[in-house]
């Protein structure tokens, strides 16, 4: 080592005098390699002679580490790296002597799965329609963008009735079985609640299972196998109706099957941004959006299913190897596209296999069951590492990918994940650990990383997934504009629901703690900003710890700290908590691991919040200390100030990935009856902004024949406030109607959404109940109102509520997306009233308001703290 050093510094003061051959010596004594896409593999690595594939510089690498006296560093020119196979690493190719190896980029630097698709001509007989030959090799994909803008998968309402069967359904008609190709067409079966007129059709709130057709026969439609025995057949308690044995959602596809809707036909394409690959013909087809011109663009086909696979063993695991400066894209996963489908269990997770609905998750439940419990198939990363450990990405991109962005698999241990993005994904952003319990992770640290706009088609995703583990932190995160839950931790907690214990399980020491989460849950329901279920240490003192956390603005049910089934010995501390749809912290739980009638210890500790629940032990869920923050002046400036990005990785959040566009679109429209004459229409916002934010939202309403017969468009803002826009002046004898919503930002529009379920008006005239229980719950200077639902709603579903407060102040509107998603399922609502005096009793009156007027109230009366 000696010798090497003496030699580096001769050469580096040769250099400096500008002795002729000094830069030849310079590259020979350098022990790092140099790639680039123009480079030759037959070259020797050097930065005038660089190879071109990642392979080649792994290969030279591995050559070169067992003499490793630094860090080796692999210089990526700026460029494009595209992948047909990933780049497999295991321990050959790991650092040594606490030394690491370094794949650096520079610029920017692509690693790519994707195939260009060029040749695109008009298609004879289809205004705006385009086509082109697939590229060699493609044989399948599910993704396709067009300058760095993922495009649409041909989609569409189901242009049949169906009748469920045993093996598929029976169809109204035989119009799929006309369609070109029938077999490449995918149900999608969209949940989140039933709200209005929107219909729950998957496997829980929180999924979005698929299933593929078989065939298509006349009437008859049979769905792949094993998808769909996977979706229908899942095991349930014989004396307890309803319940699978899973515990985990409904034994089989609610609303008796019916899909939401269809996608991936040529038949679909309707829509500017819609593209269909024919396989049989071998050609991609593509309708542009306003502006594009396929000929003139980047059009990029997803292929490779893994950009990069490091494959550890326990005994010889893949170790001491940075990922710095890099970009991941245009991977694909095509499972879902098979027999296998995507059966979904929760956050990506699936039953697979011949009967796996006869076993997997099971456990001692039923005889041959796999355990541990939720012993369930994880949704592949794009980047994959088992058993890795001190491995490192810094400053990297992972965005336009087809499964989850980063998998940290089972084994992986001390690894970071930091200054990075995550966006554009079609599943879990980023992976750590698994659910088997065996081998957890630990030591994991993800920090001061950007996570937004996903999951992009799997949209019970979520950013962040952390299975079993140990140790690990998640720290100083932005996550927002997220369909699903935002962190998720945990799994096997399920058992509480038939009165058993959770199951025990590895994790404890876990850590996450000042992140910044918002506009989250914007598609599916049933979830939170920090979502946690099972057991999570052996005690209080080495229990999951939820610290200095800034939560707010969720859009479907659910909490901004929700703790589920089995969730123990957690503690909730710190944390600013505002703006959620049913709850702040949640949920209770028996503990049943003994049988003196105990909660799951849990402590809820000096938070900042909305929903001013009072300090006490309920059986060892024990609140103490929080305070009522009646807007964000209320909180100490330092704790919003150390949320999310550390001063130093603020240059993220400009750091924006593709060419800017028109947003993708709504999701999930439902109507209400607004009048003889008017709809109320609500829907999911776009939580994938093109880049720039939305800014406008703009409702049709159509009639039978297609015929558009109103429209309406309210700003983002006011819709965030409202959840809700009228559309008025329709004809009184016309419908039934349906709705489209799109939305706009400053490049433009979007598609339209998925029509709503049909709906006539009809007059509404009877008045809504009065809200029940209501009740004040008072700090000094502020109160938190809370109340239920009315009972009865009248003719008309409730749209807000009129709080009224003693002291002579204006009354408050209260309106959202609360308001509505709390109604079916009657959960409890709360508003904070500020501004109030110490000591001072103050009556609070509560009325429910529909389209009929504003119901009778309901009284509170307390008096504030001193």
């Amino acid at each position: 080592m000696r010798r090497r050093a003496v030699l580096v510094t001769l050469i580096s003061t040769l250099l400096a005098l500008g002795v002729p051959g000094a830069s030849s010596a310079a590259e020979s004594a350098s022990p790092d390699l140099y790639v680039s896409p123009a480079g030759d593999d037959h070259a020797n690595g050097t930065a005038r002679h660089p190879v071109r594939t990642l392979d080649r510089a792994r290969d030279l690498a591995r050559a070169r580490v067992a003499d490793m006296k630094g860090d080796l560093t692999v210089h990526l020119a700026s460029g494009t790296y595209r992948r047909t196979e990933p780049l497999v690493l295991n321990a050959r190719d790991s650092g040594t002597g606490g030394h690491k190896v370094i794949w650096q980029g520079t610029g920017r630097t692509v690693i790519s799965g994707g195939r260009r698709v060029s040749g695109w001509r008009k298609v004879t007989g289809r205004p705006g329609l385009w086509s082109a030959p697939a590229p060699q090799g493609l044989t399948d994909t599910r993704q396709v963008y067009v300058d760095g803008v993922r495009a649409q998968r041909a989609r569409g309402a189901v242009p049949v009735d169906l009748t469920q069967t045993a093996t598929g359904y029976t169809a109204s008609s035989d119009t799929l079985a006309h369609w070109k190709h029938p077999t490449d067409a995918e149900f999608v079966y969209t949940s989140g609640e039933a709200l209005w007129n929107i219909e729950r059709n998957g496997l829980g709130q929180w999924t979005e299972p698929r299933c593929r057709i078989a065939a298509a026969e006349g009437t008859t439609i049979t769905m792949v196998q094993p998808c769909w025995d996977n979706s229908n057949k899942r095991v349930e308690f014989p004396d307890i109706p309803g319940r699978t044995v899973s515990m985990v959602g409904p034994g089989h596809l609610t609303n008796s099957g019916r899909a939401t809707y269809i996608e991936n036909a040529y038949e679909l394409l309707d829509q500017p941004g819609e593209w269909y690959l024919d396989r049989a013909a071998h050609r991609v087809y593509y309708l542009p959006r306003k502006g594009e011109n396929p000929a003139r663009a980047d059009v990029e086909a997803a292929q490779a299913e893994k950009l990069i696979d490091g494959q550890g063993t326990a005994s010889a695991p893949v170790h001491d190897i940075a990922f710095r400066g890099l970009q991941f894209s245009y991977a694909t996963w095509l499972t879902p596209s098979r027999p296998e489908g995507f059966s979904e269990i929760q956050a990506g997770y699936t039953i697979t296999g011949e009967k796996g609905w006869a076993t997997q998750g099971l456990c001692q439940y039923v005889e041959g069951g796999t355990c541990p419990f939720a012993s369930w198939t994880k949704m592949p990363g794009n980047v994959s590492l088992t058993y890795g450990q001190r491995i490192e990405f810094g400053d990297d991109v992972f965005a336009h990918l087809g499964a989850s962005g980063l998998d940290l698999g089972t084994g992986s241990t001390d690894s970071r994940v930091n200054g990075s993005v995550f966006t554009d994904i079609s599943g879990n952003g980023l992976e750590i650990g698994g659910v088997d319990g065996q081998t957890p992770a630990s030591g994991e640290q993800v920090t001061n990383n950007h996570l937004y706009g996903l999951p992009r088609e799997f949209h019970g995703g979520v950013a962040i997934l952390n299975g079993y583990t140990q140790h690990n932190t998640i720290a100083h995160n932005q996550i927002d504009h997220v369909g699903y839950s935002a962190i998720s931790l945990g799994w096997g907690g399920w058992p509480d629901k038939i009165g058993d214990p959770a199951t025990p399980n590895p994790s404890h020491d876990n850590a996450v703690r000042d992140n910044l989460i918002f506009d989250y849950m914007q598609m599916l329901d049933d979830g939170g900003g920090i979502y946690t279920q099972g057991l999570t240490g052996t005690s209080m003192a080495d229990g999951e710890k939820v610290t200095g956390n800034v939560i707010h603005d969720q859009w479907g049910l659910g909490k901004n700290v929700y703790t589920d089934n089995g969730c123990t010995y957690e503690t909730v501390e710190g944390n600013v908590l505002y703006n959620a749809s049913y709850a702040n912290v949640a949920s209770r739980h028996t503990d049943y691991r003994d049988d003196l009638g105990n909660n799951d210890p849990t402590l809820v500790k000096d938070n900042w919040w909305e929903e001013g629940t009072s300090d006490g032990d309920n059986k060892g869920l024990v609140t103490s200390g929080n305070k009522i923050m009646a807007g964000l002046s209320d909180v100490p400036s330092e704790i919003l100030d150390n949320a999310g990005l550390e001063p130093a990785y603020a240059p993220l959040l400009d750091r924006r990935i593709g060419a800017p566009s028109a947003p993708e679109a709504p999701s999930r429209v439902g109507t209400s009856s607004a009048g003889a004459d008017a709809l109320y229409a609500t829907f999911n916002p776009s939580f994938v902004d093109g880049g720039s934010p939305v800014t406008g939202y703009t409702a049709r309403a159509y009639d039978a024949s297609g015929r558009q017969v109103g429209e309406q468009t309210v700003t983002a803002a006011e819709f965030k406030r409202t959840a809700i826009v009228r559309i008025g002046g329709l004809p009184s004898s016309g419908g039934p109607f349906t709705v489209t919503v799109t939305a706009s930002n400053a490049h433009g529009g979007s598609a339209p959404s998925l029509a709503s379920l049909p709906l006539t008006p009809a007059a509404v005239t009877a008045l809504p109940g009065a809200p029940t229980s209501p009740r004040l719950r008072t700090a000094s200077s502020a109160a938190t109102v809370a109340w239920t639902p009315p009972t009865a709603t009248g003719d008309a579903k409730v749209i807000g509520y009129r709080v009224t407060v003693s002291d002579g102040r204006d009354p408050i509107e209260v309106m959202g997306r609360d308001v509505l998603v709390t109604q079916p399922s009657a959960k409890g609502m709360f508003r904070v009233i500020g501004g109030l005096k110490p000591a001072t009793s103050y009556t609070v009156t509560i009325a429910a308001v529909t389209a009929a007027g504003t119901g009778p109230t309901a009284t509170t009366t307390a008096t504030t703290k001193p």
